[in-house]
């Protein structure tokens, strides 16, 4: 939804994109706002409120901002692939029974008091605990309205997945179908490795699932074998691209997004870097990050990598101040 913003509910536009990665709640809106048409933040606060989105922990252990309908199959499928990494990975952290059982006191806990602050649950779990920050891999948590909203940044209220949005509801196999079709509706044509870096799934554990689904294949230039949905539109390499302004962790610029090109390598390390690691905000001209912008004083701010013309900063200009009366 680059291309052309479009006029869809926010539900079907998270699955349209693959799913929105939502570390930093203004992201989330600014992402919403930069693919679909007349997109107000009203909007989004309210779909969460309503729980027709919801905000978790899942792929590659990553907040993401889902729709309900996705909620569930998504988190089935990641489930055990993060629960061995962690366990392989992560420092200090105990066997799965006792990660089990910390989950079970979270998960009583809850019962009498829903939602939980976060800091409940250091409290509970211990505050230098690697407990607390794994516990959600063993029990599933969405962080619940007004945390997590722009109104209110900070996503530190918990509730249990079941009780927000009922019980789980599909299977695993149904559920890794479900997420090689989301990210290839995202970010396809793309290899079987580019979606695992995606999931945070070794492709072993993903290659059954693109065996059942009806899928296109390519090769790329160095003979890689690409999939994609049926059908999926394979726009012209002409179709002009117009400007669009992106927020910091926007997952078209992440490593398995890297072969739609959006990100030149070139200014990779102007986006991505040790101080910079959740990426800066940027801005897209004909299709490629091409500057960054920040929001200051009431202005969006621009700066160009390179010179552009005028008539890409007049549409820049446009689209900056279209973006500060959301900032507004």
């Amino acid at each position: 939804m680059l291309l052309e913003r479009s006029r869809t509910s926010l539900p079907k536009a998270l699955e349209r994109m693959g799913t929105l990665q939502a570390q930093y709640a203004p992201s989330m809106y600014i992402g919403l706002w930069s693919r679909v048409e007349g997109f107000e933040r009203d909007a989004l606060t309210g779909a969460l409120e309503r729980r027709a989105v919801v905000q978790g922990t899942l792929m590659r252990s990553t907040i993401h901002l889902v729709s309900r309908a996705d909620y569930w199959p998504l988190a089935v499928a990641i489930r055990d692939a993060r629960r061995t990494r962690l366990l392989k990975s992560a420092r200090d952290i105990p066997p799965a029974a006792k990660m089990a059982a910390a989950a079970e006191r979270v998960r009583a806990r809850l019962a009498s008091e829903s939602p939980l602050r976060r800091a409940d649950m250091h409290d509970l779990l211990g505050r230098k605990s690697p407990v607390t920050n794994a516990v959600n891999a063993w029990l599933d948590l969405v962080r619940v309205p007004p945390s997590g909203t722009w109104e209110r940044r900070r996503a530190d209220l918990y509730a249990a997945a079941e009780d927000w949005l009922g019980p789980e509801n599909t299977g695993y196999d149904e559920g890794v179908e479900l997420l090689a079709r989301r990210y290839l509706r995202g970010y396809g044509p793309a290899s079987l490795r580019d979606l695992a870096d995606w999931a945070g799934m070794p492709p072993k554990q993903i290659a059954p699932a693109l065996e059942r689904l009806k899928l296109r294949r390519f090769r790329s230039e160095d003979g890689e074998e690409l999939i994609d949905l049926p059908r999926a539109p394979l726009p012209d390499p002409e179709t002009p691209a117009p400007v669009r302004l992106l927020p910091v962790w926007d997952a078209t610029l992440l490593v398995h997004a890297r072969r739609t090109g959006i990100l030149p390598e070139e200014h990779r390390s102007k986006v991505f870097n040790v101080k910079t690691p959740q990426s800066v905000n940027t801005f897209l001209v004909d299709g490629e990050v091409a500057g960054t912008w920040r929001f200051e004083k009431g202005r969006v701010r621009l700066s160009p990598f390179g010179r552009l013309p005028s008539s890409v900063r007049r549409e820049l200009g446009t689209e900056a101040e279209r973006l500060a009366e959301l900032h507004a």
